[in-house]
């Protein structure tokens, strides 16, 4: 006879503490990304160009993503179920932008288009990210909001994508490559190896996504079936 296989055991019941710490952490992020999208649409809309837009938000977008950093503490210690891996390459290229790149070199935000859609691609995704986990989190997830998380990155995180390393190899092209000092000079080549590094990066990122959508739609269709019956 076979041996029977061991029942699974029962998840953990969530920690109400817990549950209200993440509900509070995902509203507080929805709101200040809320706030940079409302800045970013209505500069371009209003004019003043790339340099007004930069004064505009770059020091809260800096900020608002720098307590990303929180979410790796979060997939680290077990808080949520996020992979630490995707986490990680998640807000480390988002760190890469605010502080090795625009940081030191803020006349490229000035330049680009591409710090524009950079933006809009961001604080799109993250406002209907963090709106979807709170609600989540509160027992009540619309379907349509649903529905925006599991399908605009189809859109973003390509427009997000090409302009972060839009970014990364104008930086490597033009202040970057006039370095003079030493171990600046090698700043270029490293800019270089990042932009390298995105390829598979952004199809790590793009596949997770893929797959949770698979996951997530197949239960809402399900349960749309069940809802009809």
């Amino acid at each position: 006879m076979a041996p029977s296989k061991k029942a699974a055991a029962p998840k953990p019941a969530s920690s109400p503490i817990k549950t209200a710490y993440l509900i509070l952490y995902n509203v507080i992020s929805a709101f200040f990304w809320g706030v940079v999208l409302e800045k970013t649409v209505f500069r371009l809309l209003n004019g003043g160009g790339p340099v007004a837009l930069f004064y505009d938000v770059f020091e809260q977008t800096k900020w608002t993503q720098t307590a990303a950093a929180m979410e790796i503490l979060h997939s680290l210690f077990g808080v949520v179920r996020a992979p630490l891996f995707t986490t990680v390459m998640q807000v480390a290229s988002r760190f890469l932008l605010v502080w090795g790149v625009l940081f030191i070199y803020p006349d490229l935000a000035k330049e680009t288009p591409t710090y524009s859609s950079m933006l809009i691609a961001w604080s799109v995704t993250e406002v209907i990210r963090y709106s979807y986990f709170a609600l989540s989190l509160s027992g009540f997830t619309p379907r349509i909001l649903t529905w925006l998380r599991y399908n605009t990155f189809f859109v973003l995180y390509p427009i997000g994508i090409l302009s972060e390393c839009s970014i990364i190899y104008l930086a490597a092209v033009g202040p970057a490559a006039h370095e003079t000092e030493y171990p600046w000079t090698q700043l270029p080549y490293i800019l270089y190896g990042i932009l390298v590094i995105y390829v598979p990066g952004a199809y790590i990122l793009y596949t997770h996504m893929m797959a949770q959508r698979r996951k997530v739609m197949r239960s809402l269709k399900t349960k749309n079936e069940k809802a009809t019956q």
